[in-house]
């Protein structure tokens, strides 16, 4: 007898903090703690704390690496926001230019990774440092941020999947559907647990960007075919595929030429301060 899906659709409610018009016609919206922002949040702290304490086991100056984090993490929300709208809804942007500058609504993983990159050549050129050894120690906490993000995500479910009876899908008002935030936090949790226990041993600068690159893109490329077709905000799709996959080839290219640098730059490696 076949299982039926088996994930409940679990949904946390906004903590209200200020209602709408409460001081005459401020707030013009209500004012509340979301489980998507709050999750993130949290995610970026922790991703952030273990950043430092690596940087400063292997010696980085801390200041300068709380100063790339700032720069690297404002720049991918930033551009996140912008290659979400241009990207994935420019019928929105059409619609609605102002879609553009509202950076809370709406964030894409790839225009998050570009703006990273954006915002560490701004440091570079601001601070006139090597930026690959704080990009990479940034890399090695990375996973721990990004699955507390897709637990946002999980609990938005606003990364639909196709209708489905399979046991692990999970149970949509409307029918049941694949919960790709909800996979891919999953799938992150590994790679988390592996950084977190590679991190004890200094490794060659670029061998974190380069793994999480090559682990990440397979990943999602395969992911992106169970998304949805049929809901109001659906993926376009270029040549059949959607956005996300076209730079999956560019981002697992990325991570081959980082690892190549990496194991071929081994004394480059960091002495380890304990």
């Amino acid at each position: 007898m076949a299982l039926e899906p088996l994930i409940p659709y679990l949904s946390v409610p906004e903590l209200p903090l200020i209602p709408k018009g409460l001081f005459g016609n401020f707030p013009p919206a209500d004012i509340s703690i979301k489980p998507f922002g709050t999750l993130v949040a949290i995610g970026v702290y922790l991703g952030a704390w273990l950043a430092v304490r690596q940087g400063k086991r292997l010696g980085l100056e801390e200041r300068t690496l709380v100063s790339f984090i700032f720069w690297v993490v404002l720049s991918g929300f930033v551009l996140g926001h912008v290659l979400d709208i241009v990207l994935y809804y420019p019928g929105r942007l059409k619609d609605d230019p102002l879609s553009l500058i509202r950076v809370w609504d709406g964030l894409s993983s790839f225009g998050g990774f570009s703006g990273a990159i954006v915002g560490a050549l701004l440091f570079k050129w601001r601070h006139k440092v090597k930026v690959l050894p704080y990009a990479d120690v940034v890399a090695s906490a990375f996973p721990v941020g990004w699955f507390f993000g897709r637990a946002g995500c999980s609990l938005a479910h606003d990364h639909p999947g196709i209708h489905s009876d399979a046991w692990f899908a999970v149970q949509y008002p409307g029918g049941a559907r694949f919960d790709l935030g909800l996979y891919e936090m999953v799938l992150t949790l590994p790679l988390a647990v592996a950084f977190l226990f590679l991190r004890r041993k200094p490794r060659p600068w670029g061998f974190y960007i380069g793994t999480m690159s090559i682990a990440y893109a397979p990943t999602r490329f395969a992911l992106d075919f169970l998304r949805a077709r049929d809901t109001r905000e659906a993926d376009v799709r270029y040549l059949a595929l959607t956005p996300a996959q076209w730079l999956c080839f560019a981002l697992l290219a990325f991570g081959g030429a980082m690892l190549w640098y990496a194991l071929t730059h081994q004394n480059e490696r960091v002495a380890s301060k304990g």
